[in-house]
Order: C-alpha cells, then sequence, then structure tokens
C-alpha cells in the first residue's frame, strides 16, 4: 500500500535517504548559495529585504537572520527576503518536469527555520527536512500541472513541500502535517507564470511568497489551524504511489550554467557550439534563426531594459553568448543591456515557434538554431536540450566553476571555499558545525 506522505513526512530518517538523494542535495545546498551570493547584490533582493524589516518583525516564534543580510526579522520573513533574493538571478536549481523551481523556495525557507528554532540542528537533521520539502514540492508540482488548466509559478507548489517540512521540523502530528500541506496548498500563490514571462517584473517565479507562504502554514498547523486535505497530495494518487521508494528529486532535478529562463538553455548551448566548432566571431554573424517550443518564443526579449527582462529573454541571452562567450557575473551588470554588438544580433534573432518541439517539449525543452553570416555562409545545429539534465549533467568542477564566478566577487574566496565545503558534505556536519555553516550562509558579507 502507498506510503501517505503526512507519513512520509513525519517518519523518514536520515538512515532512509540514499546515496544518490543525498548527492544531490548536498550539489543543490552549494549551487543555491552560489546564487544567493550574487542575487544578493541586486535591486530587487534589497527591495525584499527592506520589505521584510518593514513589515515581519521577530514574534513568539523567534528571529531569523536574513540571507546573505544577517537583518533579524521572523522566519515568515526570513523566508520571504531570502526566496526573493535567491530567485533575482535565476540560475538555481530546477525541475523540467514541473516547470519550475524548488531550491529558490526550500532553501531560504528551511535555513530560516533553522536558525529561529531555539534548539541546534544538525546536518543530517537538515537533510531530511530538505529530503520531504524536495520530494512533496515535486510530486505536488507533477500533480498541479496534471490537473489545474493554466501554469503556475512555483511558489504554487512549492509552498506545500516547505509547509510539510517545516511541519517535520516542529516535531508536528502526521494529523497536523496533512493540516499544514493543506494550509501551504490553499494560500499558496497561485500565480500565473506566463504572465511574468510575457511582462517580466520582480513577481518572478512566485517562490517570494510561495516560501513564507508553506512556511506560515506549519506554524499555523502547530496552534490548531486546520486545512486538510491537500488535493495535489491526496487526490492525484498516480503521483504517489512509489513515495520512498523512487525519489523524483534525483530524476529531476537540473542545473542551470547560465543565469536566465532555462527555455533559453538549448539555444544558447547550441549557439555556443556552432560559434567555436565553426570558428565563428560575432562580427561575422548576420543574423540568427531560432526554432523552439511555443512557450520559449513567449520569451522573446530582443532589447530588454532590466535584469527581469534579461532573464525572461531568450534572442538577448543567445546574443550575448555569440558576442562574449559566456554568461556570468559580469553579464548581469546594467551595462550589458545596452552593449552595441549583443543589441545588433539580438534584433537581427527571428524566434521560430516549431509544432513538433512544442509537442515534445515535456519533461524536456528542444531548440535548434541556425547562424546566417554575411558571407552567406549558414550553419545549422542539430536539435538539442540543455545540459544540465540526466542526461547531459554539469560536472563536479563545472558546479564549482559556476560557483565561485557568483560567490567569490560578493563574499570572497575564503568565505566562498568555506561555504563550498561545508555545503558539499552538509549532512555530515555535527549541530555546531551546522551552526557554523548557518552563519556563513545568513551573515552580510
Amino acid at each position: 500500500m502507498p506510503l501517505p506522505f503526512d507519513e512520509f513526512a513525519a517518519t523518514l530518517s536520515y538512515d532512509d535517504l540514499p546515496q544518490d538523494l543525498l548527492w544531490t542535495l548536498r550539489r543543490s545546498f552549494t549551487d543555491t548559495m552560489g546564487t544567493a551570493a550574487v542575487a544578493s547584490t541586486t535591486h530587487m533582493a534589497d527591495v525584499a529585504r527592506r520589505g521584510a524589516l518593514a513589515l515581519f518583525g521577530a514574534g513568539g516564534a523567534g528571529s531569523a537572520r536574513i540571507l546573505l543580510h544577517g537583518g533579524l526579522v521572523s522566519p515568515a520573513g526570513a523566508a520571504m527576503a531570502g526566496a526573493f533574493t535567491v530567485d533575482a538571478v535565476d540560475a538555481h536549481d530546477t525541475t523540467s518536469p514541473c516547470k519550475g523551481h524548488a531550491g529558490s523556495a526550500v532553501f531560504p525557507a528551511l535555513l530560516a527555520v533553522a536558525d529561529a528554532l531555539d534548539r541546534p540542528v544538525t546536518g543530517a537533521e537538515f537533510a531530511v527536512w530538505l529530503a520531504v520539502a524536495y520530494e512533496v514540492s515535486y510530486r505536488a508540482g507533477l500533480a498541479q500541472h496534471a490537473t489545474c488548466p493554466d501554469y503556475h509559478t512555483s511558489g504554487s507548489w512549492t509552498s506545500t513541500g516547505v509547509a510539510a517540512a517545516i511541519a517535520r521540523a516542529l516535531g508536528l502530528s502526521c494529523a497536523e502535517i496533512r493540516h499544514a500541506a493543506g494550509i501551504g496548498e490553499f494560500h499558496g500563490p497561485r500565480s500565473q507564470m506566463m504572465r511574468c514571462i510575457d511582462h517580466p517584473t520582480m513577481l518572478r517565479d512566485g517562490v517570494g511568497w510561495g516560501a513564507p507562504s508553506g512556511l506560515t502554514a506549519a506554524y499555523l498547523a502547530r496552534e490548531g489551524f486546520t486545512g486538510a486535505p491537500a488535493l495535489t497530495c491526496e487526490e492525484a494518487p498516480e503521483f504517489w504511489t512509489d513515495l520512498g521508494d523512487a525519489w523524483r528529486t534525483v530524476e529531476d532535478t537540473s542545473y542551470k550554467p547560465y543565469p536566465c529562463c532555462r527555455w533559453a538553455h538549448p539555444s544558447i548551448d547550441a549557439a555556443s557550439e556552432l560559434m567555436a566548432n565553426n570558428g565563428l566571431s560575432s562580427t561575422d554573424v548576420a543574423s540568427v534563426d531560432i526554432k523552439t517550443f511555443h512557450m520559449a518564443t513567449r520569451l522573446a526579449g530582443h532589447t530588454p531594459k532590466t535584469l527581469d527582462e534579461f532573464s525572461y529573454s531568450i534572442a538577448f541571452p543567445v546574443a550575448c553568448m555569440i558576442v562574449r562567450g559566456e554568461i556570468g557575473a559580469t553579464e548581469l551588470q546594467p551595462e550589458t543591456l545596452t552593449d552595441p554588438e549583443i543589441l545588433r544580433i539580438s534584433q537581427a534573432i527571428r524566434l521560430i515557434d516549431d509544432d513538433h518541439y512544442t509537442k515534445i517539449s515535456v519533461g524536456k525543452r528542444w531548440a535548434d538554431v541556425t547562424i546566417h553570416c554575411h558571407d552567406g555562409r549558414a550553419f545549422t545545429s542539430d536539435p538539442r536540450s540543455p545540459r544540465g539534465d540526466r542526461d547531459m549533467p554539469l560536472s563536479d568542477a563545472e558546479i564549482s566553476d559556476k560557483f565561485h564566478l557568483f560567490s567569490d566577487p560578493v563574499l570572497g574566496r575564503a568565505r566562498a571555499n568555506e561555504i563550498e565545503d561545508l555545503s558539499g558534505r552538509f549532512d555530515s556536519l555535527s549541530a555546531d558545525e551546522f551552526t557554523h555553516l548557518l552563519d556563513l550562509c545568513l551573515n552580510a558579507p
């Protein structure tokens, strides 16, 4: 008989976590903190922090530090500010089957609770919370996408996973975990993802409200607030039959080499390979055709004016790769948006809505690219999906390079090295060692 999700959340132990799951959680910890480091310097993160400090004073649940800032607020305030911070740069881990992201909500919320609790937390305990949060989030997300006609943001389903995990962290019963998940699901932000793609703003992927919604749900359940059932957990059984035996977190988590929407990545990779394999420079390029699935064509973004528009564009990041050869921390600076050579090529990119790619872009995202040169030559890539999925995983070295590219300029090499080391083995840390990791992740640079 399938394991009920509330029993899974209440009884999961560290010994139940397979090594490939722990490897994934360690990698996500490091990758999320690298993204958080560069994202903490953005205007969006600053606005979120000021909002949390203004509205979320510490109360009976204790105080928690804002991610990479150190300001003291309530756990809900820290979860909100932290999730908006991570989401400010679209480079965090992702799940293609759910068309979204879990780590950007899960880590800020769970770090906030670990900081606020009046007892020490070990790395092994934190690993169990992460496993519950990711696994419930992914399965709730799959159930929601299968049963709802609109495409909702990640905040709408991560609120359920965060609620279940924090209910576990608070030591709640199975019945209370059910209520927490139901509250988190019901009050989670059912925000429309395509709205932010068509009109990019700081709303982003909804996790800035999904994380505190889930956290608040768990604390409400502790006080006796009711909300069960969570429909995505209890009325979509096909997504839960192998819970505890198979791990969607392992199968579905992927990592992003570039700080922009995953839907743009196959085109970026294809353009990069065409440039390198054919010895091209940007001055050779007259125009570019990108053939891809329908929703990716709505990214557009030929002339983004803000980092939000850059994150939800496809033409400009592809042009950026053609001109600069990479999309790193430097390319997130405002002056990149006015680079004349990038703009020239971006405005010469044609997006082609392809029915076949739309049909097959379910678990993966597909595209091909043709580069047209001034001298009449044309080079076309093979159809491809993005690097970072399980069939083309980023290596440990690539994850490390990305982490340092984003974190070193903000944190300094020494602190970045320590975060990389400790997050890469966080589940083995004692309570004192994990407290030190919290300090590294939460205090201001």
